[in-house]
């Protein structure tokens, strides 16, 4: 297996990639961000992937989708994702929870047994609670922000929560955090942009670097520890 990722071990060491591939991750959302996030990671040799989402593919998904095509329109994306990964890498141990995220299922998840938890879904109210919970383990927490009305891929940057400033979603949750006084337990990075288009929708190269971004704080984060 190891001749698939020569290159990652070229570029990050032996011993950053043997890390990367113990790593254990989950990501909340397999759409545009969390998609091209999840692939990014299998690519890179992560060997360790629990997806979580309820939706099913949709043809408004195809313009930016990694998982999208029209040929599995109404499956469920974390099926499609995780086939289209195991095609990647057919040894990783890829998990597909096609449930949403929420106070429902809150309980189904152990956030203590991750190294890392990658929030990538758009409810506000799901969101916070994600992120509440998920500062209360010993996992790395990395949050994409929103990545719609946003044409402009030198916009992107990452900053820790509480510095993201002009971002329309960052907003929204500060805002319910401060209505429930739930906070955060402990600081985290975002992916996130200040820039808000006058249209508002969403392309594939946005929402590919919003997860290619994400991908890469946690490569970071195995290659300086």
């Amino acid at each position: 297996m190891e001749s698939y990722f020569d290159r990652t071990i070229q570029a990050l060491g032996q011993g950053t990639f043997e890390k990367l591939q113990k790593a254990r991750v989950i990501i909340f959302g397999a759409g545009g961000v969390g998609g091209w996030c999840a692939e990014a990671l299998i690519r890179t040799g992560l060997m360790h992937l629990t997806i979580v989402d309820f939706d099913v593919v949709n043809p408004s998904n195809i313009n930016r989708q990694v998982v999208a095509t029209r040929e599995n329109i109404g499956q469920l994306k974390v099926d499609e994702l995780r086939k289209r990964l195991l095609q990647i890498n057919p040894e990783a141990d890829i998990i597909a929870q096609g449930i949403r995220y929420g106070y429902a299922t809150d309980t189904q998840f152990d956030f203590n047994q991750y190294d890392y938890i990658i929030d990538a879904i758009d409810s506000v109210t799901d969101k916070v609670l994600l992120l509440n919970r998920a500062t209360e383990s010993t996992a790395t927490v990395f949050s994409s922000m929103g990545a719609g009305r946003k044409i402009d891929t030198n916009a992107i940057r990452v900053s820790e929560f509480r510095k993201v400033e002009g971002c329309p979603l960052a907003r929204a949750l500060r805002t319910k955090m401060k209505q429930e006084s739930c906070f955060p337990n402990k600081k985290f990075l975002c992916v996130w942009s200040p820039e808000l288009s006058a249209e508002r929708g969403t392309i594939a190269p946005i929402v590919g670097v919003f997860g290619m971004t994400l991908a890469d704080l946690v490569i970071k984060d195995i290659l300086n520890a």
